[in-house]
């Protein structure tokens, strides 16, 4: 029974305050509210990555199928090339499983802090404008999963052509640090899973009336130029082929949010005229 209560204390302490009817809350129901939800939040991204951790193998047969991939595009031109996996100092095997596991539970976990992150938002939401928010949390997901197999799907092309540059007859070996390249495959799929929300983020920025359809297209040349600088800035494989698999969908996305803006603003004019016309009447 002792137990029983300590665990009731303990989610007396931690759980979120109750929404308030005008979304209104104080700093401190605020911070509440982050604490409950970075704490769900980490916990299950350490239950996935626990189930992980039983699937080691064939996870890390899955990192390294883009490394595995390249090869065999690059001996197609070269059958000589060299290359060999290294896992260096005594404690890389244990650090490479640990990150595997993480970055995993990571991404198995992605609907849950999805949501946890729109349940941080809505209390903060009047009634009418959670619906926007629930349309953002379903479509979040996909696009945010969808970025990240374009990502995974578009290294191996970038490694094949940066290892494309290694001189023939010189001996030269390319070696893999299996760390190194997690953490690049885990930037770079992050990287176009978070690009892949941009077109969300602007169509709740037109719902929130921050932007308008008409703002984005005057900006359309600059932002779609911006797309490409963001993703040569921001690849970290620097190869042309992953930057502008990075920047095209952004651009075509940019545009597709345009035009789901430009549809909210007629809709929105229409009702604004609609409401003033029965204004109009009644006042008649």
């Amino acid at each position: 029974m002792s137990a029983l209560s300590g665990v009731r204390r303990v989610w007396t302490v931690l759980k979120p305050p109750p929404a308030t009817p005008d979304g209104t809350m104080s700093l401190y129901d605020h911070l509440r509210e982050l604490r409950y939800r970075v704490i769900v939040s980490v916990l299950a991204v350490l239950v996935t990555s626990t189930v992980a951790a039983f699937f080691y193998r064939p996870v890390l047969n899955l990192v390294l199928w883009p490394w595995d991939s390249a090869l065999a595009d690059l001996k197609t031109w070269n059958p000589t090339v060299a290359t060999q996996v290294v896992n260096r100092d005594i404690s890389g095997p244990f650090m490479l499983a640990l990150k595997v596991s993480v970055v995993a539970g990571l991404l198995a976990a992605c609907p849950i802090w999805l949501f946890q992150l729109w349940q941080f938002i809505v209390p903060a939401l009047l009634e009418k404008e959670k619906k926007y928010a629930r349309n953002f949390l379903v479509s979040a997901i996909p696009l945010f999963l969808l970025g990240c197999a374009v990502g995974y799907m578009v290294l191996p092309k970038g490694i094949s052509v940066m290892l494309q540059f290694t001189p023939e007859g010189l001996g030269i070996v390319n070696q893999l640090d299996l760390n190194s390249f997690l953490q690049l495959e885990l930037l770079l799929t992050l990287l176009f899973g978070v690009s892949f929300l941009l077109p969300v983020i602007l169509v709740m920025l037109n719902i929130a009336g921050v932007v308008t359809g008409a703002q984005l297209g005057k900006a359309r040349t600059f932002s779609i130029f911006g797309c490409f600088v963001f993703g040569a800035v921001a690849t970290p494989s620097t190869d042309p082929f992953s930057m502008t698999a990075l920047a095209l969908p952004m651009a075509v996305m940019y545009v597709a949010a345009e035009w789901i803006c430009r549809r909210n603003d007629r809709a929105k004019a229409k009702r604004l005229a609609a409401s003033g016309a029965v204004l109009v009447s009644i006042d008649d």
